[in-house]
């Protein structure tokens, strides 16, 4: 491949579109941060802007046959960030809980990635996720969204405090969306692979 440096736009596009993995990793080397600090400036929130930009890298390697070389890349990304990040202002502004909040990401994720991930594999790729927990956060989650126990509740059961069950809890949701990225973005590649035969 090229140097990083010299690639054009239409030369990345063109790569893309072809399904050249080192083309999408240039992209993502190239535009993360600026991505990362624009989706920032509306979240104010580290990690929300972080998963905001991994959907808009997922979104453009899942949707990279409709791209145009002969328009610039960048207008096309920071679309793509800008509504998930008022996307992600609107679920944050409406949930009442960590929990709800996480589901209706992950429902979002399998409304954007339907025909790759069914709901069972995302359940599955949940479960995955929580037995690599240690033993109490993963009870905290599962007492909170299996059995539908407040954070009062969780307390009380447990015999900690209710900033320890929120932390646990807080912890398990991040630890189960980081786990996802990288689940779903193996599985992807692993699905191109075998359409390529």
């Amino acid at each position: 491949m090229k140097n990083n440096s010299s690639l054009t736009d239409h030369d990345l596009i063109q790569r893309l579109k072809a399904g050249d993995e080192s083309a999408f990793k240039v992209v993502f080397d190239l535009w993360f941060k600026k991505l990362y600090h624009f989706s920032f400036r509306y979240l104010k929130n580290r990690e929300y802007a972080e998963e905001v930009v991994q959907e808009t890298m997922l979104q453009l390697w899942l949707t990279r046959g409709k791209l145009d070389e002969s328009y610039p890349i960048s207008p096309y990304l920071f679309t793509i960030t800008r509504r998930l990040s008022l996307n992600s202002l609107r679920q944050i502004a409406t949930s009442k809980s960590a929990s709800e909040r996480h589901f209706a990401d992950l429902k979002d994720a399998v409304n954007t990635t339907e025909e790759a991930v069914s709901l069972a594999e995302l359940k599955r790729i949940t479960e995955e996720a929580l037995v690599l927990m240690p033993k109490q956060q993963q009870q905290v989650y599962r007492m909170s969204r299996n059995e539908g126990l407040s954070l009062d509740e969780i307390a009380d059961v447990l015999g900690i405090l209710k900033n320890t069950v929120k932390k646990h809890l807080s912890e398990a949701l991040k630890a189960i969306r980081k786990h996802f990225t990288v689940r779903y973005y193996l599985f992807f590649l692993v699905l191109f692979s075998f359409w390529k035969r």
